[in-house]
């Protein structure tokens, strides 16, 4: 198992349409090879700003990998951008691979 997380620190205010951004978006993942489930997770309200990490599950890195490499990672990045303001910096990308026990 492979678990991809990007962190974002969404502008207070802009919450809503992140959100509603994410929920109509079509992300293609259903069809892609090595996928296995997809979260929005809203995490902490801060001052300025609100977190959220968006976690993908992945049978193994090389699929993850394949899949930032393909035309559905194209597609689904190419699609309705949120509104100027909404992102406090860059998403933070952290992965993870499982330790076998």
């Amino acid at each position: 198992m492979y678990l991809a997380m990007n962190r974002f620190q969404i502008a207070r205010g802009f919450e809503a349409g992140f959100e509603k951004i994410w929920r109509e978006r079509d992300s293609y993942l259903s069809e892609v090879p090595g996928f296995k489930t997809f979260s929005l997770l809203k995490g902490p309200e801060h001052e300025d700003h609100t977190l959220y990490a968006s976690h993908s599950v992945w049978e193994s890195e090389a699929a993850f990998v394949a899949w930032t490499e393909s035309e559905h990672f194209r597609k689904a990045h190419a699609q309705a951008s949120a509104p100027k303001g909404t992102y406090l910096g860059h998403p933070n990308l952290e992965t993870f691979s499982e330790v076998n026990l």
